[in-house]
């Protein structure tokens, strides 16, 4: 009998947790979730840069390919569709036992005969899930680490650098970026890091609030850029 009356009681609040929530207006906008009460408001702002900067990864991972189909056929997939998403297909792939910074660098090893844009958007990804301590889903007691989270930011920087300087030894770009000899130059590649650079420093800022903590700034220079620990 009690376990009738709990029932009773608990099953309308599950109902809610799943019901949406009109505005003042008696429009129904959005969905009640349960878990957005083990959310902050910064928690929940984490939540949206991430997701944000997985989307932008993968339309890098699309223009990527299209500039260079060669490098998905390489992977034997019927498609670029079923390219990208085994590179989004959680946890991000390995490349050679390589993850991080040193799978974005296997993309520009001369030796490395594989797929170049996998390897580049999967280092990208699994270095910047790093920088978020593995999560992308944050909840009250987690907490993200300032300084990992700018780095992360500069380590977007030189990936950027290195995708449109670094050629192989007979001149050409190991990968077709921005543009290339009689290609124009297409400045959506610049705004989408910019997006992504954007993005990785504005939560760097956040965070450093959050935790009364202060982040030391690095200055590089394109002939010294490195790539940061995460």
């Amino acid at each position: 009998m009690k376990n009738r009356i709990f029932l009773l009681l608990f099953v309308p609040f599950l109902l809610l947790a799943c019901a949406q929530v009109p505005d003042n207006k008696g429009h129904h906008y959005e969905y009640f979730n349960l878990n957005s009460m083990a959310k902050t408001d910064i928690d929940m702002v984490a939540d949206i840069h991430v997701k944000q900067t997985l989307k932008q990864l993968r339309l890098l991972a699309t223009k990527l390919y299209k500039r260079n189909p060669s490098e998905w056929k390489k992977t034997k997939l019927n498609s670029r569709e079923a390219a990208i998403a085994r590179i989004f297909t959680p946890p991000f792939p390995s490349v050679n036992g390589k993850r991080s910074v040193a799978s974005i660098r296997l993309a520009f090893d001369e030796q490395y005969k594989g797929d170049r844009v996998l390897a580049y958007i999967a280092g990208l990804a699994s270095m910047l899930t790093h920088s978020y301590n593995g999560k992308n889903d944050f909840y009250v007691f987690d907490s993200l680490d300032a300084q990992k989270i700018y780095n992360g930011a500069r380590n977007i920087e030189v990936a950027s650098w290195l995708l449109q300087t670094k050629r192989k030894r007979n001149g050409q770009l190991f990968l077709l970026s921005s543009g290339e000899g009689s290609h124009p130059t297409n400045r959506s590649y610049d705004r989408l890091f910019g997006k992504l650079i954007g993005q990785q420093d504005t939560l760097a800022q956040i965070m450093a609030v959050k935790n009364h903590r202060v982040i030391k700034n690095v200055f590089q220079s394109a002939a010294q850029f490195v790539f940061l620990p995460v």
